[in-house]
């Protein structure tokens, strides 16, 4: 997963990761409709979650997908 191509361009997508174990558990972060993630627009609390879920995704959360944002 890259960053966007253009972080000033609003996301109306999101990436979702879903916990394999606690329902109604995910992490979700902006994204485009790739899923590609804007790491450097996002904080480094929300980049450390998106690094990890990355990180044990079939182990902790499932394969992310790309959904529609609901703001």
């Amino acid at each position: 997963m890259a960053t966007l191509p253009n972080p000033a361009h609003p996301a109306g997508f999101e990436l979702r990761f879903t916990s394999l174990f606690q329902q109604g558990r995910a992490l979700a972060f902006p994204c485009d409709a790739e899923g590609h993630v804007d790491l450097d627009g996002l904080s480094e609390h929300a980049r450390e979650n998106y690094l990890f879920a990355r990180a044990v995704v079939g182990r902790e959360f499932t394969v992310p997908a790309v959904m529609p944002r609901l703001n």
